[in-house]
């Protein structure tokens, strides 16, 4: 449940930057302000933008322009990357005190991978995490159209961040399933 009302409050504490995304520079729990970078946002995909596919970026802590930007996509399909920042390789770790019914404790994490790394968060496809779709249409989505708008997302992503952080190298991390359906999609 702490968890949930960590979600929930991670958006009282931003500052917007344009396109429909948000700087976080506090979050409830952590004393001060964070030591990294992170920005929060919807990019919009399809015709109409009618699919919202939420993002986590956090720019690399050691050299974000030489370091490599890695995407992060928690495997099912349908799981939130918000697991993967919060419990396997984000910047934050969840303080060891028990449980009191108040807000978790954070605390950086020496094992984090912007260490070395910007890292971008995907929940995708639609209804993962916060990405979201406006039409019950939109909301019904095969592998392939999954990796069509994972594709139209990265495009529209990368020319936004390379825009403002100039970010050079891209490599992916994906569950094997997406990976192969993503390069058989790019194939044709």
């Amino acid at each position: 449940m702490f968890h949930l009302l960590f979600l929930v409050t991670l958006f009282v504490h931003v500052q917007s930057v344009p396109q429909n995304s948000s700087i976080v520079e506090y979050l409830p729990g952590f004393d001060g302000p964070l030591p990294f970078y992170l920005e929060t946002g919807y990019i919009g995909i399809g015709k109409s933008e009618e699919v919202q596919l939420f993002y986590y970026f956090i720019k690399s802590e050691s050299d974000p322009r030489k370091d490599p930007l890695l995407l992060w996509l928690t495997g099912g399909p349908g799981c939130s990357s918000f697991t993967g920042l919060a419990y396997e390789v984000g910047p934050l770790d969840f303080g060891q005190k028990a449980y009191n019914g108040s807000l978790p404790i954070l605390v950086s994490s020496s094992y984090s991978w912007t260490k070395f790394a910007s890292i971008l968060f995907l929940d995708q496809p639609a209804n993962t995490g916060f990405s979201y779709a406006t039409t019950s249409e939109a909301c019904k989505c095969t592998d392939l159209q999954a990796c069509d708008q994972a594709y139209e997302f990265l495009r529209k992503v990368f020319d936004k961040l390379y825009q403002i952080h100039e970010l050079s190298i891209i490599r992916l991390k994906m569950s094997h399933k997406e990976m192969k359906t993503l390069i058989s999609s790019n194939q044709k």
